[in-house]
C-alpha cells in the first residue's frame, strides 16, 4: 500500500526509527529466554521438554497469528495494531518477571508471542506507506537486520543482569522499556503521511478465504514460504533456546564464550543483510540460488561440528554461527519473492503466509530437541551429555531435506510461470505494435 500524500525524508525516518525500536524490543523479549534456559529449569523445576514448551508455545502463537495480524492491519492500520502488540509485550514480560510457577510462566510467554506477532508485519506496512517505492527493499532489509540488535542485548546484557540482579529485576527492567516506546509511538507514529489512522474496508469471510487461497495458489508465495522455512530455523532455535546449552554442555565452552557465539549470529545477520539485499536487487533471477547456497554451507558446517571427535575447535563453532546468521537475511529473500509474485491487494496475506515458514520449522525443532535430550540423558536430570546434543541437533537434517526439496520444486514452477508471463507480454506488445 502506498501513501496518498508525500512525506518528508525526516518524517519517514522518524516513523521508521520508532517502529524499528519496537521491533528490536520484540526480538529481545523473544530471545531473552535463550540465555536463561538453565536458570529457568531451576526456578520452575522443569525438564528439558518442559523448558522447550516455553519456546514451542511462543513460536506456535507467533506463527499462528501471522495471517490474522496481516488481515487486521489491512482493516485497522499498522499504528493501532502495533500499539496493541507493544502493550501486550510489556504486560506479558512483567508477568513473566514475577512468575514463580510453570503454568503462570507459560501463559506469560504465550502473550509475549502474541505481542511479538504484531510487530514485524506492522513495521513492513509502515515502510511501504512512508517511503518511496525505490527505497522499500533497502529499508525492509535494514528493518530485519537491525531488529536483531534485540538478540544482542538478550545474549550479553541479559546474561549479566540475570547473574547480578536476579530473575525478577532483570525481566522487570526489560519490560519497563516498553513503557517509553508506548509514549514514543503515541506521539510520533502515524499510519501514513498526514494521517494518524488509515482504516480499510470490513473483511468478510468469503473475501478472506479468496485472498488467502489466491495467495497460496501463487507458486512464488510457496517458494517464499519454503525459503523462509529452510533458512531460518537453525539460527532461531539456537538464539531462542538451545544454542547456549549446546555450547556449554555439548561443546564444553564457558558461559562467556557461549554468549559471544550467540552474539556472533546477530553480527553475521547484520553484516550480511545489506549485502544480500544488494545482490537480490542486482540479480533477482538468482534469489533461490542464493538461499540454496547459504543453506548448503550451513548444512556442511553442522555436519563438521557433529562429526568432529570430541569438542569442535572454536574456529569451527565460529564458522557454524556465521553461516547460521546468514540464514536470517536469506529467509527475508522469501518476502521479496512473495512481493514480486502477488498483486498489491494480496501482499498482506502473502507476507503473513511466508512469515510462518521459519517459525513453524523452529517450533518443530525446539520441541524435537527437548524430546531427544530427555530420551538420550540418563535419569530425569538436566545434566545433558555431549552425545545427547549430537543426537538432538541431528534432527535439523530432516527439516533441511524437506525444505530443500520444496524450494527446488517451487523454484522450477515459479521460473516457468515468469517465463510464460514474459512470453505473453511480449506477444501482446507485438499485437499492439501491429495495430
Amino acid at each position: 500500500m502506498t501513501a496518498p500524500s508525500r512525506s518528508t525524508p525526516r518524517e519517514a525516518w522518524v516513523v521508521w526509527i520508532v517502529g524499528m525500536l519496537i521491533y528490536v524490543l520484540a526480538v529481545f523479549h523473544r530471545s531473552s529466554l535463550g540465555v536463561a534456559g538453565l536458570v529457568a529449569t531451576e526456578r520452575f523445576h522443569i525438564s528439558a521438554t518442559q523448558l522447550a514448551t516455553f519456546t514451542m508455545l511462543q513460536l506456535l502463537v507467533y506463527a499462528g497469528m501471522q495471517v490474522p495480524v496481516g488481515l487486521v492491519i489491512d482493516r485497522f492500520g499498522p499504528r493501532s495494531v502495533l500499539l496493541t502488540g507493544l502493550v501486550m509485550l510489556t504486560v506479558a514480560q512483567a508477568a513473566f518477571a514475577f512468575a514463580e510457577s510453570y503454568p503462570v510462566a507459560l501463559v506469560a510467554r504465550a502473550f509475549v508471542g502474541i505481542g511479538d506477532a504484531m510487530t514485524f508485519i506492522c513495521v513492513l506496512r509502515l515502510v511501504s506507506s512512508w517511503f518511496p517505492v525505490r527505497r522499500i527493499p533497502l529499508v525492509t532489509q535494514l528493518t530485519g537486520t537491525l531488529g536483531q540488535l534485540g538478540a544482542v542485548v538478550a545474549a550479553i546484557p541479559m546474561t549479566w543482569a540475570l547473574g547480578h540482579l536476579g530473575w525478577t529485576p532483570a525481566y522487570l527492567a526489560a519490560a519497563s522499556v516498553g513503557v517509553l516506546l508506548i509514549v514514543a509511538l503515541l506521539f510520533l507514529l502515524g499510519d501514513a503521511p498526514g494521517k494518524r489512522h488509515v482504516h480499510g474496508p470490513q473483511l468478510s469471510l468469503s473475501s478472506v478465504r479468496q485472498n488467502l487461497g489466491d495467495s497460496w495458489a501463487q507458486p512464488g508465495t510457496r517458494l517464499g514460504f519454503w525459503m523462509h522455512f529452510t533458512s531460518q530455523f537453525s539460527a532461531t532455535t539456537m538464539s531462542l533456546l538451545w544454542g547456549y546449552p549446546f555450547f556449554v554442555r555439548g561443546e564444553g565452552r564457558s558461559p562467556a564464550t557461549a554468549g559471544l557465539l550467540l552474539t556472533l549470529i546477530v553480527v553475521a545477520i547484520m553484516a550480511s543483510g545489506p549485502v544480500l539485499g544488494w545482490l537480490v536487487g542486482a540479480h533477482p533471477w538468482h534469489r533461490s540460488t542464493m538461499v540454496l547456497s547459504i543453506v548448503g554451507a550451513l548444512v556442511a558446517a553442522w555436519t563438521a561440528v557433529l562429526l568432529w571427535p570430541g569438542n569442535a575447535p572454536l574456529w569451527l563453532l565460529v564458522a557454524l554461527v556465521v553461516f547460521a546468521g546468514l540464514g536470517g537475511p536469506a529467509s527475508i529473500i522469501g518476502f521479496d519473492v512473495g512481493r514480486t509474485s502477488n498483486p498489491a491487494h494480496r501482499l498482506g496475506a502473502a507476507t503473513g503466509i511466508i512469515n510462518q515458514g521459519g517459525f513453524y520449522a523452529s517450533l518443530f525443532l525446539v520441541v524435537a530437541i527437548g524430546l531427544v535430550l530427555d530420551w538420550r540423558t540418563p535419569g530425569s536430570g538436566t545434566d545433558y551429555p555431549a552425545s545427547a546434543f549430537r543426537w538432538a541437533m541431528s534432527v535439523q537434517y530432516l527439516l533441511w531435506a524437506v525444505g530443500l526439496v520444496q524450494i527446488w520444486r517451487y523454484r522450477v514452477r515459479t521460473r516457468a510461470l515468469i517465463l510464460r508471463q514474459q512470453a505473453e507480454d511480449a506477444e501482446l506488445a507485438q499485437v499492439i505494435d501491429r495495430h
